[in-house]
């Protein structure tokens, strides 16, 4: 994300889909954005706000215990969505309908270019089709990843 951060909001609601301990939550705050991030482990929550605190910005950082599995939570509008290295189909129209217009996605994920096949894997080509409404700003898919950039129709 670092490598396009000119094209990252600086002020709004973010969103951090499996968030993990936080670093990218923690990356956006520190940016102005505030962050809700999910996660399905309490462990990595509680490593998310330790982090949130010792960098200054556990103001800007709201961390949350949530399966996705169960679908993603309801909320307000985002002007940025992460999602790193978590893919669920399932969710993709949610994440497109919880973009504000001109909201940023930044999404990884594992996959079958140069890796191997899998369940949890996007295949050549998922990620630009899954979010083809949306305007792509970049994307790259090689050694068993595969990553979005894009921004929803609307404000910039």
């Amino acid at each position: 994300m670092a490598a396009h951060a000119d094209r990252v909001p600086t002020a709004g609601q973010a969103l951090d889909l499996a968030c993990g301990q936080g670093h990218a939550s923690v990356w956006l705050a520190r940016r102005g954005l505030n962050v809700v991030g999910l996660d399905v482990s309490a462990v990595a929550i509680d490593q998310a706000r330790k982090l949130a605190r010792d960098n200054a910005v556990d103001d800007r950082c709201r961390f949350c215990v949530v399966d996705l599995d169960d679908g993603l939570p309801p909320g307000s509008p985002a002007a940025m969505i992460v999602c790193n290295l978590f893919r669920d189909r399932r969710l993709d129209r949610a994440v497109i309908g919880r973009l504000a217009p001109g909201g940023v996605l930044a999404i990884a994920a594992l996959s079958q270019v140069g890796g191997r096949p899998g369940p949890f894997r996007a295949v050549p080509g998922e990620l630009p089709a899954a979010f083809a409404e949306l305007e792509i700003l970049a994307t790259h898919e090689a050694d068993g990843r595969a990553w979005l950039l894009a921004r929803a129709p609307g404000l910039s």
